[in-house]
């Protein structure tokens, strides 16, 4: 293939799967120089155990929503299956590539790695890499002083509005030239999966129903692992893949917030504030994808029990609410955030088994993984940073609040459906008789309880407590708390 070595600029898409509002593409836009987009399903991501086939389909979901819009400019995203340096020294032998315009992706250490030697790879090729702010989370911070305001000010700013209509992207005829040289992906998925399918259309389409009518119930809902799935925004994935930008929904909130709804969108709002907070957090201290951020708990050991994870990973450790969150999660990749804290606390509390044993699994079935998220959470949930309230939730406790009639449970363990509600809430309770008159017979129906809940609950407890008391602990308390928290919120423990 012959092609002039034009000069031109790429924007390299990764977790910010939009046109709108997307700060690579603006600048890209300012720039003035022919723009290529492309995205790498990088082979070594694919291989991650982190992730899984729907993540990918997502994503590629996504990128057909992306080229439908940029067809009309002619012009579609270069999306090929390799790793990231092999592409760009492949796409250097057609064109002299100036600028390559992405975000700051706050990701999994593997992806921090390859940015830094991408970076490396930009400055031994002269190309200029420009790395644009994500969702106003900050590389760099050495402590949380006025991140807030920084935070709430990026969030106010206009939204940046990018007109192709006028820019010079490479059209649809030279970049199926250059596919001739790559491994392109296949951008078709399944028709009939469960998941929430990907795109910015799709993701205004949830956001414009949750803002017009699903909100009303949010604060009523959010803890109903059934109602929840209409009452709750279900924007998460779209803001994980970057198809919609915080900022957008944020404003979108706070445009229509008026004195009827302020308590359901304030709420909302808030937690966009938080789910901030927490990337922010991993942001400035990566090592807890693999280690709890508070160093006490480095000495906490517990026995591995390869019986209990398999019974947890596949939805039959004998307690409904736990196996019907698990089994809908595996087909949904949804599940509202009071059953995923209650999960990850089963596993770390009640199983005793090491969180870090509980991450790929979860991270593999979350449609909205994000690393941000995923890892700070669990280290909250385990009880192992120091600074958090111990929280051991009680699956039966949690069943007959927020699944009331047990819908949740009959849906997802169907074996359970035919019962008395009361039983498919607790159906160890059950006596000979019970299971004689039900037909039913516990432990080949489905499982008995695989631990006794009370006294796994106080081991867990009287451990956890005993630890916060440890001196490396407490040390790191205030590390932890100097770092990444408010002003406020150190006054408050330094008055305890």
């Amino acid at each position: 293939m012959s092609i002039n070595r034009e000069e031109i600029n790429i924007v390299w898409l990764k977790r910010d799967l939009r046109l709108q509002d997307n700060e690579a593409i603006h600048n890209a836009l300012l720039a003035k120089k022919p723009i290529l987009f492309i995205y790498v399903f990088e082979n070594s991501l694919l291989e991650d155990p982190h992730y899984d086939l729907r993540h990918w389909n997502f994503i590629k979901e996504s990128i057909r929503d992306l080229n439908e819009d940029l067809a009309k400019f002619n012009s579609k995203i270069l999306t090929v299956t390799s790793e990231v340096i092999t592409v760009f020294n492949q796409l250097q032998n057609f064109y002299r590539i100036s600028t390559v315009f992405s975000h700051q992706e706050t990701g999994l250490l593997k992806t921090y790695n390859r940015d830094k030697e991408f970076a490396r790879y930009c400055r031994n090729n002269s190309i200029n890499w420009v790395e644009n702010n994500n969702n106003g989370v900050l590389r760099g911070l050495l402590n949380r002083r006025d991140w807030i305001e920084k935070w709430e000010n990026f969030m106010y700013q206009p939204q940046l509005k990018n007109e192709l209509k006028n820019a010079k992207l490479l059209s649809i005829d030279l970049i199926k030239q250059i596919e001739n040289n790559f491994i392109v992906t296949e951008l078709e998925t399944p028709k009939d999966a469960k998941f929430q399918k990907g795109g910015s259309k799709m993701g205004w389409r949830y956001a414009n129903s949750f803002f017009e009518e699903r909100y009303k119930n949010y604060m009523n809902h959010i803890s109903k692992p059934a109602l929840s799935r209409k009452s709750c925004s279900r924007l998460s994935p779209y803001i994980a893949w970057g198809n919609l930008s915080i900022r957008q929904v944020y404003q979108k909130a706070i445009l229509i917030k008026n004195d009827d709804n302020k308590r359901q969108l304030g709420a909302f709002a808030s937690r966009l504030r938080w789910q901030a907070h927490f990337i922010q957090k991993f942001e400035m201290e990566h090592t807890m994808e693999e280690a709890s951020i508070n160093k006490g708990y480095h000495k906490l050991k517990k026995n591995i029990s390869k019986k209990y994870q398999k019974a947890w990973k596949e939805g039959n450790t004998g307690f409904p609410i736990i196996d019907a969150s698990m089994r809908c999660l595996a087909e949904t990749g949804y599940l509202n955030f009071r059953m995923r804290s209650m999960l990850a606390s089963f596993f770390t509390h009640i199983l005793w088994q090491p969180w870090q044993d509980s991450s790929q699994h979860l991270s593999k079935l979350f449609l909205d993984f994000e690393p941000g998220i995923h890892f700070p959470q669990l280290n909250m949930q385990s009880g192992e940073t120091g600074i958090n309230e111990i929280r051991v939730y009680n699956p039966i406790k949690n069943s007959l609040e927020h699944d009331e009639d047990a819908n949740f449970i009959k849906e997802w363990v169907p074996e359970l459906a035919e019962l008395p509600t009361a039983f498919i809430h607790q159906p160890f309770l059950m006596t000979p008789l019970d299971e004689q008159f039900n037909n039913f017979k516990l432990g080949i129906d489905y499982p008995k309880p695989i631990v006794d809940f009370k006294s796994a609950r106080k081991r867990a407890t009287q451990t956890l407590w005993d630890m916060k008391k440890d001196p490396d602990v407490i040390k790191e308390n205030y590390r932890i708390l100097k770092t990444h928290t408010l002003l406020d919120r150190k006054k408050l423990l330094q008055n305890q």
